[in-house]
């Protein structure tokens, strides 16, 4: 991989329009979502053609959802609380599926780097190691982008069963609150139909 051409690449910079900023985080997902794609050959999904399902909510995210046009509003973009990269991409058209991992030791942690990072996060760095910080930072987002396929992840066919399609819904009120709630969404407290949220402060 040329890492020059990726960050000159649309794609990349839409990633980073997206999110904000170039990060490691950002360049593995970039990395993640353009491997599951091509192995499945799908392309960006414009409607629910596709399901994408991430195990983390960190930076990684952001560009899944870009590439694979998989979104939260979509319906089609699935988190699961697990903490790891992790991305499951699976087909619509095509019933195929695939899963891509952070292979172990991959992308060794950088100590000094992440203790520098500590620092810039709460605020306690010098500007000094706030600038070495982030040079770094961009230095390891253009390492992730070098790295062969085959020695970042490991490269999995699977088959799950595809979750149904985005629900829409006609609104109704909450006893409680009387915001407007999807009805499926809604539970019931001592005979009324509530909001979670109101369900969740009994």
């Amino acid at each position: 991989m040329d890492a020059t051409k990726i960050l000159e690449s649309d794609d990349f910079k839409k990633c980073v329009e997206f999110h904000g900023h170039i990060c490691p985080g950002l360049s593995i997902g970039y990395r993640a979502a353009k491997t599951a794609m091509a192995k499945i050959k799908e392309v960006r999904a414009e409607d629910e053609e596709m399901v994408a399902i991430v195990e983390t909510d960190a930076c990684s995210a952001d560009a899944v959802q870009v590439l694979t046009g998989c979104t939260f509003g979509k319906g089609n973009f699935i988190w699961r609380d697990y903490g790891k990269m992790v991305l499951i991409l699976l087909s619509r058209k095509t019933g195929k599926g695939v899963r891509v991992a952070m292979r172990p030791g991959s992308f060794p942690q950088d100590p000094q780097h992440f203790n520098l990072l500590q620092k810039v996060m709460t605020k306690k760095a010098s500007e000094s190691e706030q600038e070495q910080c982030w040079a770094r930072h961009h230095q390891m987002s253009l390492e992730v982008l070098e790295i062969p396929e085959d020695n970042l992840f490991t490269i999995e066919t699977t088959q799950m069963e595809l979750p149904p399609m985005a629900k829409i819904e006609a609104s109704v009120l909450c006893a409680k609150c009387g915001e407007p709630t999807m009805p499926s969404k809604l539970e019931s407290m001592e005979g009324l139909k509530v909001c979670r949220d109101c369900r969740s402060h009994v």
